[in-house]
């Protein structure tokens, strides 16, 4: 516990400011967190990115997490980001190719789910702050408070195993639990912030939030039980990796942008 209470206000005390900040050294924060999730996922199939597919498996993340506000740099090519991605997709079967099948299709199809994945979720975090800090900061308070919830109210009440197979700690009724914590997170952002919501939407989109940030801790459970490891990383002692932290967030950032909250 006192690890984790050191990686955690550590942690806190570089993230923080930069989210504050935001801008380009937010950008950069944003790249260099979603390239350690890319690393750990590939690592989770003993694939390193440290390699000829794992550089091209990067450029394909970075491309896909290339802010809308710096596209005109693309632009000045004439490239697009769709072109550029497409172009780094076809490399990679090209690699297969030249290794006569010892980085498989398999490898390729992981590859590219994988950054597609991780660079998905954190393009939307980016996203979300460019349309405010509000945002960001109910995204974090309200998984966090689904994450707390669903393990008190779990660790009291459960009874009913919510998926076993993946996760054999949670239950239905913590979920439920972590919903609940989720909402007095969402009532409490309408009466005191200045987010662009009124209450009973808001309640509604942080239901839909909320369980959808808990099944993206579950798509990382599943993850790590099928490649038969503990945690995703070690990066933050404590804790885990990135993807151990920013699993529900990588569902959540995504879906506050479909719903046009902002």
């Amino acid at each position: 516990m006192k690890q984790r209470i050191i990686t955690g206000v550590v942690a806190a005390a570089l993230f923080v400011p930069i989210v504050f900040y935001g801008g380009l050294p937010f950008v950069l924060l944003t790249y260099f967190l979603a390239t350690i999730g890319l690393y750990e996922l590939l690592k989770m199939r003993t694939l390193t990115i440290f390699s000829v597919y794992g550089l091209l498996s990067t450029l394909f993340l970075w491309v896909i997490l290339f802010p809308k506000q710096y596209t005109y740099v693309l632009s000045t090519f004439n490239y697009s980001k769709t072109e550029l991605a497409i172009a780094f997709i076809l490399l990679l079967l090209t690699y297969s190719v030249i290794t006569k099948n010892r980085f498989t299709f398999e490898d390729v199809a992981f590859s590219i789910l994988a950054a597609v994945y991780v660079g998905i979720g954190f393009y939307f975090f980016i996203e979300t702050r460019n349309a405010g800090l509000v945002y960001i900061f109910y995204s974090l308070f309200m998984i966090w408070a689904t994450d707390t919830g669903a393990y008190f109210i779990g660790k009291a009440t459960g009874k009913t195993k919510l998926w076993p197979e993946i996760s054999p700690n949670k239950t239905v009724e913590g979920s439920i639990g972590g919903v609940v914590c989720a909402l007095v997170v969402a009532i409490l952002f309408v009466m005191f912030s200045n987010i662009n919501a009124t209450i009973f939407p808001l309640m509604a989109i942080t239901v839909v939030l909320s369980i959808f940030g808990q099944i993206g801790d579950l798509v990382e459970s599943a993850f790590k039980r099928h490649f038969k490891v503990k945690d995703s990383g070690n990066i933050l002692p404590g804790h885990g990796g990135i993807l151990d932290r920013f699993d529900s967030l990588l569902f959540v950032w995504p879906l506050l942008h479909f719903f046009h909250l902002w």
